[in-house]
């Protein structure tokens, strides 16, 4: 299993409070420590408890509910309630409107695929932890602007992948930014992902599959998910 997570990040937010913070502090410690997070698209509600249960069997208690379907609400809200053990954030949000119904569903911690300061400063009001995505120095400097420490790199592979997160941390490693590279990561390269210092985790989908959620694999699932943890247990 993935350890060894507890000096990955040095989180400096000037947002929240003295016990936000804190909690702020810990939930990155918890993503650090798993260095996965595993990107999911649920077309009915009725298999997030489910799916939920796989991932825990694997081992992983984080994932990302994506607001690209309807279901993405409702599945959060049932994760929440009974495994309130999940870290649970929820991925593309791209509007101040789906960031609050996020929250108020019950995910922790949010994550868009760009960069919109209006989404950023919804979240902070209602206190979400938000990842925006960035692919340029650019928009890496406008989220470190925003107190934004903790990115999506994406989309990962077509955005340079590596090489590109590589050429990023020369400029920008020393102000404590991490990266969460998603796109086109997979079982045959997280691990070239993980092995970048600037590197917090990898987002990535091909162990909770869509076609594998839809067919009830849930086993499958699990060891996919017990794969990718011991994968990334082993670049420490």
């Amino acid at each position: 299993m993935a350890g060894g997570g507890s000096n990955c990040f040095d989180f400096n937010f000037q947002l929240f409070s003295v016990s936000a913070f804190t909690h702020s502090h810990l939930m990155i410690d918890r993503i650090c420590a798993k260095r996965i997070i595993p990107v999911v698209v649920l077309d009915s509600a009725e298999d997030a408890e489910p799916l939920a249960e796989a991932l825990l069997a694997g081992g992983l208690d984080i994932m990302e509910i994506t607001f690209r379907t309807e279901a993405a609400e409702e599945s959060i809200a049932r994760i929440a309630k009974r495994f309130p053990e999940i870290l649970l954030g929820a991925g593309t949000l791209l509007t101040n409107d789906q960031v609050k119904r996020a929250r108020d569903a019950g995910a922790v911690f949010g994550l868009a695929p760009g960069l919109n300061p209006e989404t950023v400063a919804t979240a902070k009001e209602v206190g979400l932890q938000f990842s925006p995505g960035v692919m340029t120095p650019s928009e890496v400097e406008q989220a470190l602007s925003l107190d934004c420490k903790l990115l999506k790199f994406f989309p990962a592979g077509a955005a340079g992948g590596v090489g590109m997160l590589k050429s990023l941390a020369g400029p920008y490693a020393h102000t404590g930014v991490k990266f969460t590279p998603t796109g086109g990561i997979n079982a045959a390269n997280l691990t070239e992902y993980l092995k970048l210092p600037v590197v917090a985790a990898i987002g990535g989908s091909w162990m909770v599959d869509k076609d594998l959620v839809a067919n009830g694999k849930w086993s499958e699932i699990t060891a996919r998910t017990a794969a990718a943890l011991e994968m990334a247990g082993s670049v420490w």
